[in-house]
Order: structure tokens, then C-alpha cells, then sequence
């Protein structure tokens, strides 16, 4: 079977160079869509390939000096690393180069100098944190083309050409849409298409003496080395596509599915997807997943779960995507939650906490502190606690603009799928984004107001509170009743 194209739509030439058609190979610069399967990005670096009949080859680097650079992310992400290594190692005509930069600035030059051979580099469009400053910084500085692809989701960034205010209007758009999009899937192998491609060429030796590949120990997980944030420790779970196959499988074989609408809300009934870390570092494809429950003839079970990846999901992609300056800001609210919340910035608070305070969890309030410590240990919050969470702050900021900067901190430094579109989204929807005005109250103003108090009453969380809350602050609770079996 023939490559097929990449959608346009999904394809953005940077700076306007030309293809050097004497190039050695086609350069494919992965820093979002990290995987080997169903990846637009890496297909049209191999729609490239065959087109000029030259190799691949592949630079994942891991920068040490980005924003909240932790023992978290890094091993998540050396986790993915090691599984492309064994996928890359399988075909001839790729030549694989992970680089993990010892310290700060040492990987400066490195896609200079692998460009200067290429044809023409490749890739990934990803709206949020820095990565766009980053690809917009290379694009002036490279003279060969540089071309960025969109494997965010289902939906092309610019295919609406309009940001939406409510969830309603974009599942409106969608109904007319979406199916044409889902019949654009990306190849479920795009490395199959190399067949007949010229062998990969190896490094030159300048260029693996000034950036040597990563030791097998740091490639192995060892980040202790490293001068990174190690007060954030790794996750249980490993990063990586085969880790997300897995985690895929046992969703769709399961009831979880299928009870996602009734289960997800109550934290002890563990109904969550927890794909959500591994769609961040873009170690699986939304259309993998889709694929999955195709495959399973299990579509008709998982609208509500499918509500959550394709539309919650992508109108945050597309709302970072129209406002790249500030989506994670205060100042991207919609002006009516911005003008209550300024309305009611000097009600007075029923308690406020500074930041150390809160990334501790020792607030007078026991469900937000179980929900900040699992937070900290596992690098993810039961979703509908995160909204609880985010509205807790805003109750006890000292300004509305104060908690939303504090969140976006908490949020990035401790969450593995922080620094996201759908991350700044969740914040972003405490403080008024993607809703409706409210029956006006004191501090929220006609932002929808949350408690812990309605949290204990209406969901099943005593289990979640048991494990949770720390041994030194049991007996600083009232022994009140919480629903769900302990």
C-alpha cells in the first residue's frame, strides 16, 4: 500500500527555505509526538523520504533546562525514549539519535549541525509551553526548510479557524465535522514505508564529540546526575508507547469504559481512563485509542469517555492554538468571569494560604489536602477533585489573578501531564473558561462555585480520604460521615 499524504492542513512551513535536494537525509526533530506509530510528524518526514530518496534521520532530545525539569518528567520521558531506540533500531534506513543533555545549554548547536546536512527538517506543532517559542527560535535560524506537524488530536489546530466559548458549540461543529477527520487517519506504521529507502548514514565524528550519546544509565533512568528539580519524584508507572498499549488494552477489555459516565466522578470507584499522561508527552496517538475500541467492537460503550478525549480534550488544544501568548494566564479568562471575580476581589476569604502551605497540603480542609498529596505522590489528581482543588484556591487566594498563578505552579511542577493544553483548560474552567455565569455569590461572583463540603456528601471518597490524608493529620478532622465504604 502506497504512504499516504499528510493532510495540508496539519502541515505549517516555518521560514520559508528551500528543500536542498543534495541533502544526505531527511531530518525528523521529535520533541512532541513522541512515538513510532500513527504519527503525522514522522510520516511526512517519510513522505519526504520517499520522495527524495534519501534516509531518516531521528533527534529526540531531552533539554535539562526547561521550566519544572524534575526526576518526574525526565524519567517519563527517557521511558518513551527507550521504547522509539528499539522501534527505530528495526529499520535500516533510520538512524536514531536521543540526546539527554548533561547540563544546561550543552544541547545548543546540535539541531544546527544535523540540519546543515539535511534536506529538509521536520516537526512537531504542539501550542503550549515553550515549545512553540523554541520552534518559532530554530526557524530563523535554519536555512533548510523547516516544516511543523500537527499531531495534537483528531481535529487540525486549524481546521475550526475560531476558538469556542462553550463545550455545546464545539460538539455542534463536530457533529458536522468530525467524521471527515477521522477518515484522515495518520498511518498506523509509517516506518513500513521505508522499504527501498537508502540505508541511514552514521555521525559524524564531530558531531558525536561535541554531543555524545547518553549513557546507558541515563538512558536506563538514572537522572540523579542530572541538575534537576529531585524533590519531584518519578511516577509508578512508566512513560513510553508500550506502557500507554497496555494501559489502552486493559481500558477497553475492562468495565471502565463503559462505566466512565457513572464511575469517573467517585474517586473510590477508580473509573478513569489515566491515559491523560501519556496523550501529554504524545506517547500515543488519540487515534490509537479510537482504534483500540474499533477493534473491540466496543465504540457504543465509550461515548462519555470519547466526549472527554476528542471534545474536552481538543477545545483546549484549539483555545491554546488562538492564544498562544496567554492561554495558561489569567488575563485569556472570558471577560464576564474576569469582571466578577474582579467584582468580588476584596470579599473576605474564609481562610488563605501561601504557596508553601498549599504545595504541603496542610490546609484546614481535608479533602483538598488529600487531594494536593496525591497529587504530589502519584503526579495526578482524581479528576473531579481537581476541580474542588482548583476551586479551594480561588476561595483562599489573596486575588483571583494570585490563585490562577498558583495553580498553573502547583499544577506544572507537580503534575506529569502538566504543562498542557488540557491542563491550563481544567484551570482555566474553575475560573469561569468553557462555562456559564451563576447565580452571584460571595468571593466566586457568578464563577460556578465548588466545596469539599458537596465533594464529601455527593461522592464516594472515603477510601480515597483514607489513603490519602496523612497519618500526621487524621486526628485534625472531625469524624464526620463520608460517603462511600471504608
Amino acid at each position: 500500500m502506497n504512504l499516504r499524504p499528510v493532510p495540508i492542513l496539519r502541515i505549517t512551513d516555518k521560514n520559508d527555505a528551500a528543500v536542498q535536494k543534495a541533502g544526505e537525509y531527511v531530518l525528523y526533530w521529535m520533541i512532541a509526538a513522541r512515538r513510532t506509530r500513527r504519527n503525522f510528524g514522522l510520516q511526512r518526514a517519510i513522505e519526504w523520504c520517499v520522495r527524495l530518496g534519501r534516509p531518516l534521520v531521528v533527534l529526540e532530545p531531552l533539554r535539562i533546562g526547561y521550566p519544572y525539569a524534575s526526576d518526574r518528567i525526565h524519567r517519563f520521558v527517557l521511558d518513551g525514549m527507550r521504547d522509539n531506540a528499539e522501534a527505530f533500531s528495526r529499520s535500516p534506513s533510520v538512524l536514531y539519535v536521543p540526546y539527554v543533555e548533561p547540563r544546561a545549554d550543552d544541547g545548543k548547536g546540535l539541531l544546527e549541525a544535523l540540519a546543515k546536512r539535511a534536506c529538509v527538517v521536520i516537526t512537531d506543532e504542539f501550542p503550549s509551553f515553550f515549545l512553540p517559542r523554541m520552534v518559532d527560535a530554530a526557524a530563523n535560524r535554519l536555512s533548510v526548510r523547516l516544516e511543523t506537524v500537527d499531531s495534537n488530536g483528531v481535529i487540525p489546530l486549524r481546521a475550526p479557524g475560531r476558538v469556542f466559548t462553550f463545550a455545546h458549540s464545539f460538539r455542534a461543529w463536530q457533529r458536522k465535522n468530525l467524521d471527515m477527520f477521522l477518515a484522515s487517519r495518520p498511518e498506523e506504521e509509517p516506518l513500513a514505508h521505508l522499504a527501498g529507502v537508502p540505508a541511514a548514514p552514521r555521525l559524524p565524528p564531530d558531531i558525536r564529540k561535541r554531543w555524545p550519546a547518553p549513557s546507558a544509565g541515563v538512558l536506563g533512568g538514572d537522572v540523579s546526575g542530572l541538575a534537576i528539580d529531585h524533590a519531584v519524584a518519578p511516577v509508578a508507572f512508566a512513560g513510553g508507547a508500550r506502557a500507554a498499549a497496555t494501559r489502552v488494552r486493559e481500558f477497553v477489555a475492562g468495565d471502565d469504559a463503559a462505566r466512565y459516565d457513572e464511575d469517573r466522578n467517585h474517586p473510590d470507584r477508580g473509573g478513569s481512563s489515566g491515559l491523560s499522561p501519556w496523550l501529554h508527552f504524545g506517547h500515543i496517538s488519540t487515534f490509537d485509542v479510537i482504534a483500540a475500541f474499533e477493534g473491540a467492537n466496543r465504540v457504543s460503550r465509550a461515548a462519555a469517555f470519547f466526549d472527554q478525549l476528542v471534545t474536552w480534550r481538543e477545545i483546549g488544544l484549539i483555545f491554546s492554538f488562538h492564544h498562544p501568548d496567554d492561554h495558561a494566564r489569567y488575563s485569556s479568562l472570558p471577560d464576564w468571569a474576569r469582571e466578577t471575580l474582579e467584582k468580588h476581589r476584596k470579599d473576605p476569604r474564609p481562610a488563605r494560604y501561601d504557596r508553601a502551605t498549599l504545595e504541603k497540603g496542610e490546609t484546614a480542609d481535608r479533602v483538598w489536602n488529600a487531594a494536593q498529596h496525591e497529587l504530589r505522590a502519584t503526579g495526578v489528581i482524581h479528576n473531579r477533585l481537581r476541580m474542588v482543588w482548583g476551586k479551594k484556591v480561588l476561595e483562599w487566594g489573596a486575588s483571583p489573578s494570585t490563585a490562577f498563578e498558583t495553580l498553573v505552579q502547583l499544577n506544572d511542577r507537580w503534575a506529569i501531564d502538566g504543562r498542557d493544553p488540557n491542563s491550563y483548560s481544567g484551570i482555566g474552567w474553575c475560573f469561569g473558561r468553557f462555562d456559564r455565569p451563576w447565580p452571584e455569590r460571595p468571593v466566586f461572583g457568578k464563577v460556578r462555585a465548588m466545596s469539599s463540603v458537596r465533594a464529601e456528601k455527593n461522592l464516594e471518597l472515603a477510601q480515597y480520604l483514607d489513603r490519602w490524608t496523612p497519618p500526621i493529620q487524621r486526628g485534625l478532622f472531625p469524624a464526620t460521615t463520608v460517603k462511600g465504604r471504608r
